[in-house]
């Protein structure tokens, strides 16, 4: 293996600063890795070959500090490199090293390993998942940004390597969050995207696992009730809206998506009209593929008919365009939807953030005041994370299902 130290040269002239580098020697060669650090012939220790703070500027004290948290990365990212080329077992030399180093560096950036996930999401045709970590993407680079004003250091950019990404750091991001009133479980919601890229960078072997989020929380806390109950429903249901087209369609798309079960809008979005076939709804659900079948009901059938027969391939007015910019046009779409449903929420005096999200929340919680039972609640909303239930469930007979929706809507 390789022979990695640290050195310190001294300039010519005294009281100047000298540099720091890394001295490779391997199979009798010898080269020089510049780190482009300056301290002062105090500021080295030459017996345990580090730096060392012998001023009493604060701002000075922590740039020596950083810089020998730097060296230490690099050393250790200096040997993994070598163990990596002699666990391979092919012959390699010390320049091979230096340019390994240098494109770990340039390549095993946070923002530059998550860049190449998201678009490998987005091949793969995980669309959503690659929105959610370009959202968290861009959350920590904020952070990142927000830090360096606040403690401005020549060492940081606005990336970081992945294997700098230490418990401290992440403790600071969460800190950041919580002082910017992101809720807990959008705090979790990040810190575990931030984990999973971290986790794949220790699969490939880019990195080793330093555990930086054993301090941060990423676990899921019990949200506010979402679910309405059925005489608010009604409520909305009722509402006149006439005058308020806008509004209209926003209670209409909420009212469509507790008819069928609490579908989700992007189901809803990308309903096509070949999926309703002999008064049924047979649809595959976005998020996990699952094929679930919906009688199709007067009351469904009265929304539809309001509204003029979408000219597209898909069922609801929602996307009308067939193949120009249809995930712009639903997320779009959704965001009108949920910030009108915003507005009847004023309207009816709901306390809750109405979203369509609620609907989804409100048809099980009414399936489950109905005392249907909790397996066909699942089969119903096309669950496949509701283990207890799936374990002695094969497969339901649709109609069950469709009897406990009419229940329901028998209420309204």
């Amino acid at each position: 293996m390789a022979s990695i130290k640290i050195k310190f040269r001294p300039s010519i002239t005294a009281d100047k600063k000298g540099s720091i580098y890394y001295q490779i020697i391997h199979e009798r060669k010898v080269r020089k890795l510049h780190t482009g650090f300056h301290i002062f012939p105090t500021e080295w220790d030459e017996r345990r070959k580090t730096v060392k703070s012998a001023h009493n500027d604060s701002a000075r004290s922590i740039l020596i500090q950083t810089i020998g948290e730097r060296l230490r990365q690099d050393l250790d990212r200096l040997n993994r490199i070598c163990r990596k080329f002699d666990t391979t077992g092919v012959f390699y030399t010390a320049d091979d090293i230096i340019s390994q180093f240098y494109r770990y560096v340039q390549e095993y950036t946070l923002f530059n390993f998550m860049k190449g996930l998201i678009s490998q999401l987005r091949q793969n045709g995980r669309i959503r998942t690659s929105e959610t970590y370009k959202t968290t993407l861009n959350s920590f680079k904020k952070f990142l940004s927000d830090r360096s004003a606040k403690q401005p250091n020549p060492l940081q950019g606005n990336d970081i390597i992945l294997d700098c990404l230490t418990s401290e750091i992440m403790e600071s991001y969460e800190c950041w969050l919580h002082n910017r009133g992101v809720t807990p479980n959008t705090v979790s919601f990040y810190t575990r995207i931030l984990r999973a890229v971290y986790n794949r960078a220790v699969e490939q072997e880019i990195i080793e696992n330093r555990n930086p989020f054993k301090h941060v929380y990423t676990g899921i806390d019990k949200t506010i009730k979402r679910a309405l109950p059925l005489p608010v429903i009604r409520k909305i249901k009722i509402l006149d809206l006439s005058a308020y087209p806008a509004l209209d369609f926003a209670r209409d798309m909420f009212m469509l998506s507790f008819y069928m079960r609490g579908m989700s809008f992007i189901d809803m979005a990308f309903l096509k009209k070949s999926d309703l076939r002999n008064g049924y709804i047979s649809y595959r659900r976005h998020k996990t593929g699952r094929l679930l079948t919906i009688k199709w009901t007067g009351e469904m059938q009265s929304i539809l008919d309001k509204y003029p027969e979408n000219k597209s391939v898909y069922l609801l007015p929602i996307i009308k365009n067939t193949g120009i910019n249809e995930r712009y046009t639903y997320l779009n779409a959704g965001y009108k939807i949920n910030r009108n449903l915003k507005k009847i929420a004023e309207l009816t005096d709901i306390k809750i953030p109405l979203t369509l999200y609620v609907a989804r929340h409100s048809w099980a919680s009414a399936a489950k005041n109905k005392g249907i039972a909790l397996s066909v609640i699942s089969e119903g909303m096309g669950h496949d994370s509701e283990m207890t239930t799936q374990i002695y469930l094969t497969s339901l007979d649709t109609s069950a299902v469709d009897k406990a929706n009419s229940i329901i809507l028998r209420c309204l």
